[in-house]
């Protein structure tokens, strides 16, 4: 049976700092709704220090960032690019339009149709999420998407010019050095000056979270994303130093990001807090991840392979590293996470920036039922339908007798004019066709 050696917060705790986060966004989508872009300057101007003539950067500005931007930086964000355009199209081809005949006449199908407008916001604040560009922007366009906007925060009341670069290689249409609450709530319901997009997309801190959820219904979304989490399966074959350094490396995302440890080896969930310790004291960002551990973070102890994938699916936490004998066993029998990162050779911080699989991905147990983003999430999968008038009149059959057996009468009558119409014009459909029914 699992035992649990460390713990982090309570629910209880949880839901109490959620309930803040909600009320204030919902006051901010509220002002925003009603004053448009007078609300999005002062929330800037609170919140970024930021109250340029305009949000939008124009071309000029652009150029002028790539210009200034070293040569090895624009190389470094293109690689990145490069790998991640390939794997969206690599999936975009996957995902093929239908079209079948399942009776004489009946022609069913289905297409993949791209959402017309999407808002993509890439965070700063603490960090510049540079990669997040990629990872939504470039995502959207090769899925199809005609009009893709994307949202940034100044950094210390500057540019982030690495981030803009990244932004505009992606393929972005529109710039916005805009952050936080406001940048979401103007792409999502549109300001006098931005013009509202059909989806948002892209991670955040618990405010933007909150107000993609509260937005949600209105627009599309990606999935609803909290704080991000890292899960580090390992065995007594793993090494304290990587997964000591593999869980500090997510746990600097914040103070309220989980990191958890399931391990069959006692030995090593103990050198795993001693190694935490001795890292956090030359690790520069050790005052948000020691936080983040001490608060957030957990160990369970399992007996095997099997109950180690029952805790884990328990989890369902967005980054899984596997760090055991056979990696492919949780490959093979995990069903519950965003991303599985399979051995001592791969990390998380690959999959964040680098390596080609989309880094937004589903956080607070949502990974029971979601994957992350891909091409997939920016197309509607549309049905249609159409019958000759033989197929109309067989099928119309069925359908008046199905309506009435549910009461609904005018739908019975849909079925009936057809039938009326069309059985008349139409000889009936073979007994061979009957028999596909």
């Amino acid at each position: 049976m699992a035992e649990v050696l460390k713990s982090g917060r309570s629910a209880s705790d949880i839901k109490d700092a959620d309930t803040k986060v909600k009320e204030t966004v919902q006051k901010i989508i509220s002002d925003i709704e009603e004053h448009g872009d007078e609300a999005v300057r002062r929330y800037s101007e609170s919140f970024d220090h930021w109250s340029p003539a305009s949000f939008k950067l124009s071309d000029q500005s652009i150029k002028e960032i790539l210009e200034s931007t070293p040569k090895q930086v624009i190389d470094d964000i293109l690689f990145a690019q490069k790998q991640i355009r390939f794997f969206a199209e690599q999936q975009r081809a996957s995902i093929s339009d239908i079209e079948i005949e399942t009776l004489p006449g009946v022609f069913l199908g289905h297409k993949n149709i791209p959402v017309n407008s999407v808002g993509c916001y890439i965070p700063g604040g603490r960090y510049p999420m540079v990669a997040s560009a990629h990872m939504s922007v470039l995502t959207a366009k090769v899925a199809g998407v005609k009009r893709v906007i994307a949202c940034t925060p100044p950094i210390n009341g500057k540019i982030p010019q690495a981030t803009v670069c990244a932004m505009h290689l992606a393929g972005a249409d529109e710039i916005y050095i805009l952050g936080g609450v406001q940048a979401l709530v103007a792409m999502a319901i549109g300001t006098g000056t931005i013009e509202a997009c059909d989806m948002i997309v892209g991670p955040g801190n618990a405010y933007v979270a909150e107000a993609k959820r509260q937005l949600y219904g209105r627009v599309g979304i990606d999935l609803f994303a909290g704080p991000t989490e890292v899960l580090v399966i390992a065995d007594d074959t793993a090494d304290a130093e990587m997964v000591a350094c593999d869980l500090l490396g997510q746990a600097e995302h914040g103070p309220t990001s989980p990191a958890a440890l399931i391990t069959t080896s006692e030995r090593l969930a103990g050198q795993t807090v001693v190694e935490i310790e001795r890292q956090l004291l030359r690790l520069p960002t050790a005052d948000i991840a020691r936080v983040a551990w001490e608060q957030n973070g957990s160990i369970i102890l399992v007996a095997n392979e099997d109950e180690a994938v029952k805790e884990a699916d328990k989890l369902a936490y967005e980054h899984v590293e596997v760090l055991t004998r056979n990696p492919q066993y949780f490959l093979d029998n995990m069903t519950n996470y965003g991303a599985l990162f399979l051995g001592p050779e791969t990390n998380v911080a690959y999959g964040d920036k680098v390596i080609g699989t989309n880094h937004t991905l589903p956080t607070m147990k949502a990974a029971k039922y979601t994957g992350g983003l891909w091409v997939g999430k920016f197309l509607k999968n549309c049905t249609y339908q159409r019958c000759t008038e033989e197929a109309s009149a067989f099928i119309g059959e069925y359908a008046m007798r199905l309506c009435e057996l549910e009461g609904f009468a005018a739908h019975k009558e849909q079925a009936a004019l057809r039938v009326k119409r069309y059985g008349k014009k139409s000889s009936p459909i073979t007994p061979e066709a009957k028999q596909k029914v």
